[in-house]
């Protein structure tokens, strides 16, 4: 079996088992297993479910603490600090998210710094709860270095990712959901599973030149030169720096650390006119996009979310297809921890 094909519903019930076989709270283990399956479903399988085996060899090796308690430090106007604790990333980025729409709705703009978070997956699941809410939604996440610097040999920043959402009227939210780097590690990492070469632009190897063998990538390559890590660099300004817990400098240093830090922002478009009137402009943005000419053989013309809500519907249907390492791996897990393995869908 190369490939096999996985409901979304029972993908997302495995992984959750899995997680909370692994100590994970159920409610905890649920959102956790959510953004994951939602990064599957939308084709961001670098971010989906291939990720558990690592999330378990960290929560063995104590880098992931899936019962840490989540603390609210700070609420004040619209600002909120949460410290996770060491805690899943995406339990504790869902709850910046919330804190940031409570102040939204209380002040029109909220800022929430989650630090000592742990991966967090795909940001923009996140960005598209304050959409759900009739909100702008931006997130950043800041981690260890993982991507160069121009002109450097290793890695200097991190592939930092930052997402937007917006709320549309007929159409669907708009979410832009990018790293920093010219690929994501999840990439690279799919690529090294799936046995397939990558473009010389994605990373560098010990030496710092640009491979195509995924294997062989010691460093990650910022995406636009200078102005990926540049982004990134600010990124840990306002995620890290600001949470009191820097990651770049102490790394840099030789500092063992596996912090990551988090930023969740809601901003209540209703506070500036018609919540109804921005929802047609989004419309009408998307639709005079999609209807400017196209070069010669080129494809639709997609706006920010559209590709992903595609393939969301078709996965929806037809299942998410995975990897047979992948699965391999799943199964593995699965039977450590007793819990009972979903039959792949037929065909």
């Amino acid at each position: 079996m190369s490939r096999a094909r996985i409901a979304a519903e029972a993908l997302e019930g495995l992984a959750r088992e899995i997680l909370a076989a692994a100590g994970t709270p159920p409610a905890a283990a649920a959102v956790w297993a959510e953004t994951l399956v939602w990064a599957n479903l939308r084709g961001v399988d670098s971010h989906g479910v291939m990720r558990i085996p690592r999330y378990l060899e960290q929560i063995a090796a104590g880098h992931i603490r899936p019962q840490a308690e989540l603390r609210l430090l700070k609420s004040t106007g619209g600002i909120a600090l949460l410290d996770a604790d060491g805690g899943p990333g995406p339990v504790a980025m869902a709850r910046a998210m919330d804190e940031a729409i409570a102040a939204a709705k209380r002040v029109h703009v909220g800022w929430c710094v989650a630090r000592r978070i742990t991966h967090a997956g795909a940001v923009g699941h996140f960005a598209l709860r304050a959409a759900a809410q009739g909100m702008a939604g931006l997130v950043m996440t800041a981690s260890v270095p993982l991507m160069a610097w121009p002109g450097s040999r290793g890695a200097v920043v991190s592939t930092n990712p930052i997402a937007i959402a917006v709320p549309g009227g007929r159409h669907p939210p708009l979410l832009i959901d990018l790293a920093t780097a010219t690929a994501a590690l999840g990439k690279v990492l799919g690529a090294k599973q799936a046995g397939t070469p990558i473009p010389p632009d994605w990373g560098i190897d010990a030496a710092g030149r640009p491979t195509t063998d995924p294997a062989a990538v010691a460093t990650l390559q910022p995406m636009a030169g200078h102005k990926g890590a540049g982004l990134s660099l600010m990124i840990e300004c306002l995620a890290s720096l600001a949470a009191a817990n820097p990651v770049i400098a102490p790394a840099l240093r030789g500092e063992l650390t596996y912090a990551m830090n988090g930023v969740a922002i809601a901003l209540d478009l209703a506070a500036f006119g018609d919540p109804a009137e921005f929802a047609e402009s989004v419309d009408d943005l998307a639709a005079t996009v999609a209807a400017q000419p196209r070069a010669e053989g080129a494809p639709a013309l997609l706006v920010p979310g559209e590709r992903g809500d595609a393939e969301l519907a078709r996965r929806r249907v037809s299942g998410i297809p995975l990897p047979a390492s992948v699965w391999k791996q799943l199964g593995e897990a699965a039977a450590r921890f007793g819990v009972a393995l979903p039959a792949p869908l037929p065909g």
